[in-house]
């Protein structure tokens, strides 16, 4: 097995074996690009390195030190010699992007003897003394855990005392005063001097960096994006290129398209005089890259031309990292760009028109959770006008959010556990505040430009932020922001647009954003040739057209008892609950029944045609009743009783177990009129709008919940068609109709073939089937699902992601059976982790017809079925 592979011999396929980084170093190579010569150290090392209990086998050594002598040859140099010094970066780099998280060392194996050297070859011993001091923050953050800020306030502190505002204005001397303090920080915390051996420099930091893929950055990172701990990450050994080299040369990161609004054309920043990592950390506020056309025209172009020949080649975004050394340009990285979920909307919809790729591929590059990204809020309009702005910088990711002011990740995290919503503001942020940033409403920088690390991580979260606010100074110690005279301190309440960039005081209510063209267009190719059907849980008009704007098929599961709920609503429920006979009975009825033709009649009416399926009510009628002294006293009042037989009705229909109690279908058999009035209240209300508009043809489909055999659902479908019939006679018109009911039972399951003979259609009830499989309550299984997930007990919460192994396997043994008897009749799931993209792989290969979720989990669903085409 070889560890160590050369940039000249691997290609972009072998991101698993040399990470991103290292795949796109060597596909450069091969496309003959200016990139500085090196070798990836694979993926495969550093598993060994931390199985072995982080120890570097002899292998590997070997390996490293040839291809470092290969190196050697081909640049003329040689790691430590003081004539002639290569200095290297190490960089790390994982199968997927994970900006930030993860180590990196510039200028390794400069040393006290090296130093003089380069400065001599070069002529420029400041810059020799900058690449020195640069090395020794590095290496001591990365390699031997010492605090970089020890060595930022060092240099904070030199540069106040000679008057400097900017590191550019520091000069040799300067930086070999501050290579030897930062050499005593070294000294003083770790108790040895600087390592003068650049071998000993490059083995320790390629184990560093080895060591940085379990930092708790990284680790959270990858919880957050859903990345496997067992990939690993390759390191990448290259030879060094200057941006920090005088005034001709610089450092900067673009993109070949806008990766906030999706807008054709390049866009990225650089810096002039500087190292990559002043780009990225946002110490220095960058130029736009436009600005290069006019300092270094040959330059501007040539990069303009290798970023149009990239975006080609991979067939999509790149995001590019390049050096210019004394005007010669060099490429660093290319990758496929992080970007806001509209820039990754439009950029898909762009590379279609352009020809470039298919739709199918475009569907595929669009993850579900960017759909609710893209419909970012904002802020409402007429409060805009009245808000006081405190600061503007630039808008790196957005979206508006407002919430109170924090000013570490330590204080954000612990206040957003204890329920508030927080705004980060930092200079600028390190990787070391993901942990902060991960539950920030917002984040906000007075440092750092387009491509730093707040604005790339927050763009990657989809978290609203702006960066380089450079009139805001920001005091970390004294947790306060000063603009001027205007003081924001820790737990003050902000507003941060991150579209325009506008930081308010206060908090200013906000909308949901609207980007529905865009999520058309794609849910729209998606639904081609989609083998199941998605629809809604909807009952009111406004969240029926809300889940048809969205793209649903028709209503999934219409909830009857969510339209009991009402002030007036519940009062007739409640009446007739405490009706004591029959014709006490009917009156409350007869009004209830009103309310749901009104409810029936508005939703046929939108839905035209599409189909609407519609569970009779489900929960036991103690849910109705009133809880609160006040309330009770209400109902006593409104039906004259005593509080006292209230009292004593509540408790007559007082349950041990409700869930498993005197509900659905069982609430049916033994009072019938409450079905039967919806039944009526259905038909009738179908009939009407029929006759209104006689080219609709309304198909209602009726659902019974938690029938268990088939005896049961035989015996209401009997007793509810006698009524449709009576109502067809008395209206003088015949309607199509269907009969079904939920498989929430695991004996309907198990005998799912006996209840399919009368029975028109299925629907999984997930929460109902998943609390029974498992025995656990649903509404209480959070006080213990937590911990049986970190002690491995379940992989997943159940009620979030179907389980496959149990209730799964019920589920697979229904539609088996069903379509052993009639392979026509539909089924569908319309439990709400039908519209889980996890659910969704499962039920695809089960076999069902459709799904049936909350109306903004529906682009998402439509979406994940396109992408197992």
């Amino acid at each position: 097995m070889r560890y160590v592979i050369d940039f000249s011999e691997g290609s972009k396929e072998q991101a698993d074996l040399l990470g991103g980084k290292g795949a796109n170093l060597a596909e450069m190579t091969k496309m003959n690009l200016p990139v500085p010569t090196g070798f990836t150290i694979t993926t495969e090392a550093c598993l060994e390195y931390l199985k072995k209990k982080e120890t570097m086998s002899t292998d590997i050594h070997s390996e490293i030190h040839q291809h470092v002598l290969s190196m050697e040859e081909r640049t003329k140099k040689r790691l430590g010699d003081s004539s002639e010094p290569l200095l290297v970066s190490v960089r790390s780099g994982s199968k997927f992007s994970m900006p930030g998280m993860m180590d990196t060392i510039l200028n390794l194996g400069l040393n006290d003897e090296t130093v003089l050297g380069l400065s001599q070859k070069t002529g420029d011993s400041r810059f020799a003394f900058d690449c020195y001091r640069r090395l020794l923050q590095m290496y001591g953050d990365v390699v031997c855990g010492i605090d970089k800020n020890r060595f930022d306030q060092q240099l904070e502190f030199y540069k106040e005392k000679k008057g400097y505002l900017l590191d550019t204005e520091m000069q040799a001397k300067d930086w070999q005063k501050l290579v030897a303090v930062y050499k005593n920080i070294f000294l003083e915390v770790t108790h040895q001097a600087f390592p003068q051996d650049p071998y000993e420099q490059l083995m320790s930091a390629v184990e560093a960096v080895f060591r940085s893929w379990n930092n708790r950055r990284a680790v959270t990172y990858r919880r957050l994006h859903d990345i496997s701990d067992s990939l690993g990450t390759a390191v990448n050994i290259q030879e060094m290129v200057f941006g920090n080299f005088g005034v001709k040369s610089g450092t900067g990161v673009a993109f070949t398209r806008n990766p906030v609004t999706g807008e054709k054309g390049i866009f990225g920043e650089f810096l002039l005089n500087a190292q990559g990592e002043d780009v990225v950390a946002g110490i220095r506020t960058p130029k736009p890259i436009s600005a290069l056309e006019t300092l270094m025209p040959d330059v501007y172009q040539e990069f303009l031309t290798l970023s149009h020949l990239l975006e080609s080649h991979y067939k999509d975004m790149q995001d590019i990292e390049f050096t210019i050394e004394n005007g010669q340009l060099y490429l660093l990285q290319t990758r496929t760009g992080k970007r806001t979920a509209k820039s990754a909307f439009k950029i898909c919809i762009q590379l279609v028109e352009e020809g470039i790729i298919s739709k199918n591929e475009a569907i595929k590059r669009i993850n579900p959770t960017m759909i609710t990204r893209l419909l970012h809020p904002v802020f409402e309009p007429n409060e805009l006008k009245n808000a006081v702005v405190f600061a503007k910088g630039l808008p790196a990711s957005p979206g508006a959010a407002n919430g109170a002011v924090y000013f570490t990740a330590e204080q954000a995290k612990k206040a957003s556990e204890q329920g508030e919503k927080v705004i980060l503001i930092r200079q600028e942020t390190s990787p070391e505040d993901i942990e902060g940033m991960v539950v920030s409403e917002a984040i906000v920088t007075s440092r750092g430009g387009m491509t730093s690390h707040a604005a790339v991580v927050a763009r990657g979260m989809g978290v609203c932020c702006v960066v380089g606010c450079e009139e805001v100074y920001v005091d970390e110690f004294l947790t306060q922001a000063r603009v001027g005279d205007v003081l924001v301190r820790q737990g003050d309440t902000i507003s941060v647009d991150g579209t325009t960039g506008t930081i308010y005081l206060g908090s200013i209510p906000y909308i949901e954003g609207d980007e529905w063209q865009l999520l058309k267009t794609v849910t729209n190719w998606a639904k081609e040739g989609a083998s199941i059907d998605v629809k809604a849980n909807a009952e009111t008009p406004t969240d029926i057209k809300t889940a048809l704007k969205l793209g649903a098929h028709g209503i999934g599961l219409v909830r009857t008892e969510h339209m009991f709920f009402g002030e007036e609503r519940i009062s007739e429920m409640r009446k007739m609950i405490l009706a004591e006979n029959k014709q006490a009975l009917l009156s409350p009825l007869e009004r209830l029944k009103e309310f749901q033709k009104n409810d029936f009649r508005a939703m046929f009416t939108v839905l035209k045609e599409k189909s609407c399926t519609i569970r009779l009510l489900d929960p036991p009628l103690h849910e109705f009743l009133p809880q609160t002294e006040e309330d009770i006293l209400h109902l006593a009042n409104a039906t004259q009783r005593t509080t006292s037989e209230i009292k004593h009705r509540i408790e007559e229909l007082h349950e041990q177990n409700p869930m498993l109690g005197h509900r659905g279908c069982r609430l049916a058999i033994t009072t019938p009129e409450i079905y039967e009035m919806q039944v009526a209240a259905i038909i009738e209300s179908a009939i009407e709008v029929s006759q209104k508009d006689a080219t609709l043809n309304i198909a209602p489909e009726i659902m019974i919940p938690l029938i268990g055999s088939k005896e049961e659902l035989a015996f209401l479908r009997k007793h509810l068609e006698q009524t449709i019939q009576t109502i067809f006679a008395k209206m003088d018109q015949i309607i199509p109709y269907k009969i079904g009911t939920m498989l929430e039972i695991p004996r309907a399951c198990l005998t799912a073939g006996k209840i399919a003979e009368v029975s028109d259609f299925f629907s999984f009830g997930t929460n109902d089937l998943t609390q029974l499989t498992y025995g656990f309550s649903r509404d209480d299984s959070g006080k213990f699902i937590g911990v049986y997930q970190d002690k491995l007990l379940v992989k997943e919460d159940p009620f979030q992601h179907i389980d496959e192994e149990g209730v799964g396997t019920l589920m697979k043994m229904a539609v088996d059976k069903i379509r052993a008897f009639d392979p026509t009749i539909k089924i569908g799931v319309c439990g709400e982790v039908g519209g889980d993209p996890q659910t969704i792989h499962f039920l695809k290969k089960m076999g069902v017809d459709y799904i049936s979720c909350s109306p903004y989990r529906i682009p998402a669903a439509i979406l994940t079925i396109a992408q197992e085409l």
